[in-house]
């Protein structure tokens, strides 16, 4: 058993790591900001997630533990090197990734025991609200950006607490994957953001896909209340999520072929600013901030390697495979690559210190290639979590792990120092398509970054 020294956490001590489960940040409302915890409320409680739609994921990554699912599931994970001393330790912020519809901080695929025995990190996985009861917006019945609020209150209970759980407040990375690295593009360009944070990993941002407008997000949130009969303050959560699921469906057209996520942070709703002052923000803060920011060589697998359209495609004899490989290639370098570069310029013209990586695939005969979320098992999670995943199917934990060794190294350094030594990895500049490559090449560290041109 591990405690605080203010005893108002407790967690529990392997392998000389002690994680924090169901520690509370803030209590919402339905439809409501997020509230601060007041000193008469429990700081901990059971792990909860918040109620989501299955992922689509799930054909590539497997089924995630089932979890409990509550409105009342704003909390984090905090893992840390047991013998921590108070306000020590470089601090490492987690935001899930799931298109902002489903995923949970708390999920064993995020277990963060690894990663902070091999770097003497703090890891803090938070849990945020998801799809219409996080990002719905509905005048009358819901703002919007309810989610994008929690992640920043998250951000600003690590700020005034992780120091008791070893770690140091004014050394904080925020990091996150798919739906997460896109909501950090859009934390930085936020004014309130600006004294969380000063470094930032971005992986597998889709960053191609934009920030809707108001009518736009408004148009998603009739689709959702169009098919909920009662009133969506107090309808049962259920009832919620069949509107929301049936609204999807249709947002997606015709064969699920529309990818993109109908609920995502909205352009000029508190607390995220219309897209010019976003901008405005992002330059103006860009000379005190060190970025990473990356993307896998075969995003669009995830999400076309087991669409039955795609499948059909890649049955026609002789061409089928190279034209669904083909389509989708395109769309992951318009959705997923070449955005990131852009924003890599943007931030380097700026005056930020960029890194740029790709991850490649991790075994020659990889079923679904380096498709979306194959960095999570180099980074996060052990054995047992994994074990399920299709995309890792065939390739023994153990070579998994000794492939993701660099990658938790990079990582932990860049945390700690705001640099990616002892790799060869050079930052980034203006126009440069040159990617630094995950797993290393067998002849490691002397070797030169893949480049496209």
């Amino acid at each position: 058993m591990a405690t605080t020294p203010s005893g108002r956490w407790r967690g529990e001590i392997t392998d000389g790591v002690a994680v924090f489960r169901g520690v509370r940040y803030a209590h919402a409302r339905r439809f409501e900001p997020p509230r601060r915890l007041r000193p008469s409320d429990p700081t901990m409680g059971p792990v909860s997630i918040a109620p989501q739609t299955p992922s689509r994921m799930e054909a590539v990554m497997g089924a995630p533990e089932a979890l409990p699912r509550s409105e009342d599931c704003l909390s984090v994970t905090v893992t840390v090197p047991a013998d921590a001393a108070p306000g020590t330790l470089p601090v490492l912020v987690w935001l899930h990734g799931g298109a902002y519809l489903s995923g949970s901080g708390s999920w064993a695929w995020y277990g963060a025991r690894r990663l902070v025995r091999e770097t003497g990190i703090a890891v803090v996985a938070v849990n945020y609200r998801l799809g219409a009861l996080g990002y719905l917006r509905a005048p009358g019945v819901s703002p919007g950006n309810l989610g994008l609020l929690d992640q920043i209150t998250a951000l600003e209970w690590v700020r005034d607490t992780i120091a008791e759980f070893g770690g140091d407040p004014e050394q904080v990375t925020v990091a996150g994957q798919s739906a997460g690295g896109q909501s950090i593009a859009a934390l930085l360009g936020i004014p309130r953001t600006r004294p969380l944070f000063h470094r930032a990993i971005l992986q597998s941002a889709p960053l191609g896909l934009s920030f809707p407008d108001r009518e736009r997000a408004e148009r998603a949130g009739r689709a959702v209340l169009d098919r909920l009969d009662d009133d969506p303050r107090t309808a049962p959560v259920e009832a919620v999520m069949r509107a929301q699921g049936a609204a999807v469906r249709e947002l997606a057209g015709p064969g699920g072929l529309n990818a993109a996520p109908p609920f995502l942070p909205i352009s000029g709703v508190d607390p995220l600013p219309d897209r010019e002052s976003w901008r405005d923000e992002l330059r103006s803060r860009a000379p005190e901030l060190r970025v990473i920011i990356g993307h896998t060589r075969h995003e669009m697998a995830a999400f076309h390697g087991p669409h039955p359209i795609f499948a059909a495609v890649r049955g026609v004899p002789l061409v089928g495979g190279l034209i669904a490989a083909s389509v989708s290639n395109a769309l992951g370098r318009r959705v997923f690559d070449e955005p990131s570069r852009r924003f890599a310029d943007e931030l380097t013209a700026a005056g930020a210190v960029v890194h740029r990586y790709r991850v490649e695939p991790l075994a020659p005969n990889a079923p679904f290639g380096a498709c979306h979320c194959i960095d999570l098992p180099l980074l996060f999670g052990d054995a047992d979590a994994w074990r399920a995943a299709p995309m890792l199917h065939g390739l023994p934990f153990d070579r998994i792990d000794t492939l993701g060794a660099p990658m938790r190294r990079a990582w932990g350094e860049f945390v700690r120092s705001g640099t990616t030594d002892p790799l060869d990895w050079h930052p980034h500049t203006v126009g440069s398509h040159t990617d630094f490559p995950f797993p290393r090449p067998r002849k490691a560290y002397g070797c030169t970054a893949n480049t496209r041109r």
